[in-house]
């Protein structure tokens, strides 16, 4: 009677010693992971263009620089208008008035006082267009306008995109597959299984210009000089091995 209860105590005792093994085994597995990083890279051309251009106009007379400014305004609606260009795309900025002097030092530099040499206004106009192509060709030939004697400096147009949700849903998908495709290429190699996703984190959305040489930000890169972009995201992702 004693030999059995030896036996079955035993036996329980390798039972249990198994079934342990099996748990810490089961367990170290079940806390196994693949961390990988998923990207995504898209092409796409801007589909809307503002672009902006300045003029002045210099006179001892307040009324009189007034007058020459309000001249040239009409001189570039017409020709705005001549190229195409819709009234309700122009918008003429409000006059910036600024009080001008020629300042007088000594020898040693101090002041000694000012001459006033007139006041000089500014005036900005602006353009936002769904035509691109137009806009950007336009900004280049604006320069014609130093012909009608109109002092007009035209600045480099920027380029955006109406639809970036739409562009960000779709890199957010081909990121999330090609994070998942690597950690089946990890885990496979090792001979196991690719579990459930345990956590993920969004990476930062960049825009740069398409072919350029741009850095990325630790707060994303959103370019506006550029008419073919270039989207990306990256999403880091965890899973657990089976």
């Amino acid at each position: 009677m004693r030999y059995i209860t030896a036996a079955i105590i035993g036996l329980a005792f390798i039972i249990g010693l198994f079934l342990i093994a099996n748990a810490y085994k089961s367990r170290a597995k079940s806390q196994q992971s693949i961390g990988v990083t998923g990207s995504a890279e898209k092409d796409f051309v801007s589909d809307l263009i503002v672009w902006k251009g300045s003029y002045s106009r210099k006179s001892m007379d307040l009324k009189n620089a007034y007058a020459d400014l309000k001249n040239d305004e009409n001189s570039i609606r017409a020709y705005l208008s001549g190229k195409g260009i819709p009234d309700n795309e122009i918008v003429f900025s409000s006059v910036n008035i600024n009080k001008e002097y020629n300042y007088s030092t000594d020898a040693n530099g101090r002041s000694i006082g000012q001459e006033f040499t007139g006041f000089n206004l500014t005036q900005t106009v602006r353009i936002e267009s769904k035509d691109v192509d137009k806009i950007n060709q336009l900004s280049r030939e604006a320069t014609e306008l130093i012909q009608k004697g109109i002092e007009f400096n035209s600045q480099a147009p920027l380029f955006y995109y109406t639809k970036l949700t739409e562009i960000k849903m779709d890199l957010l998908a081909k990121a999330s597959a090609d994070g998942k495709q690597r950690a089946e290429i990890i885990a496979k190699n090792a001979g196991s299984s690719l579990g459930k996703l345990k956590k993920a984190t969004l990476g930062v959305f960049q825009i740069t210009g398409k072919n350029t040489d741009e850095d990325y930000t630790y707060g994303g890169t959103f370019n506006t000089s550029s008419l073919n972009k270039t989207g990306s995201i990256t999403i880091k992702m965890e899973f657990a091995v089976e």
